[in-house]
């Protein structure tokens, strides 16, 4: 199988179910393989090896109880920090750790034209089956930097900016009109204090909570600065 003209680290993944391997195709990714079950039809148009499954095969291999009858080898792409370098916006993810978090952050990220998710060392593989499923195609469609060292950051050449639930401005009131890196802080510690962050965000809320979902703040942020820079 001929291989594109990206670039690609040696490993791969698994991508479960027609439309998030059609996802895979529709991005231009490398798909190696697709393991079909009795049941089922490959996706066509990705030049990948086919392999017919016997009977009840795919129920072991698969992550779900309930496993759709198509899965594939999906290769990942090589990606560094400095090719973000320029971006407008990225999402920094400092330790992450639920898939379903950093999933749903990826979606986010995707609907409201971020550049790329820089991922700090700790986080949660960004190829984990249950962060494919819960970015809902995502993944393929916002470049996602890996496993980065917090020296690494000041490729991206932008202003750290980070979130808080007790300091800095109010999102609303920032200018997120001018390009930035929003630094989203894991679920029980928040950003550490070894990032350089050059300013703080704050969302204002009542109730109970101390502080909203990573996923759910990540996504309140994003997208005001795509509301500000859409009224610019």
């Amino acid at each position: 199988m001929g291989r594109r003209s990206a670039r690609w680290d040696e490993g791969a993944f698994v991508v479960e179910g027609r439309i998030l391997i059609e996802e895979a195709i529709a991005a231009d990714w490398d798909v190696e393989a697709q393991f079909v079950a009795p049941n089922g039809e490959p996706v066509a148009g990705s030049g990948a090896t086919i392999v017919d499954l016997a009977p009840h095969v795919i129920e072991r291999v698969a992550s779900t109880e309930s496993p759709q009858p198509l899965i594939a080898i999906v290769r990942i792409p090589h990606r560094s920090v400095s090719d973000l370098a320029g971006a407008r916006l990225v999402v920094v993810a400092d330790r992450i750790a639920d898939p379903g978090n950093l999933g749903t952050m990826l979606r986010s990220c995707e609907a409201a034209g971020v550049s790329g998710v820089v991922l700090i060392t700790g986080s949660v593989d960004p190829y984990n089956p249950k962060v494919v499923r819960a970015s809902a195609g995502a993944l393929f469609h916002v470049p996602v930097v890996a496993d980065i060292a917090l020296n690494e950051l000041q490729a991206l050449r932008l202003p750290l900016v980070g979130t808080s639930s007790h300091q800095g401005v109010a999102y609303t009131d920032a200018d997120l009109s001018e390009p930035f890196a929003l630094v989203m802080g894991s679920e029980a510690h928040g950003v550490s204090d070894e990032i350089p962050i050059d300013s703080w965000l704050t969302i204002s809320h009542v109730g109970r909570a101390e502080s909203l979902n990573v996923a759910m703040a990540t996504t309140v942020v994003v997208f005001e600065a795509l509301r500000q820079r859409a009224a610019r």
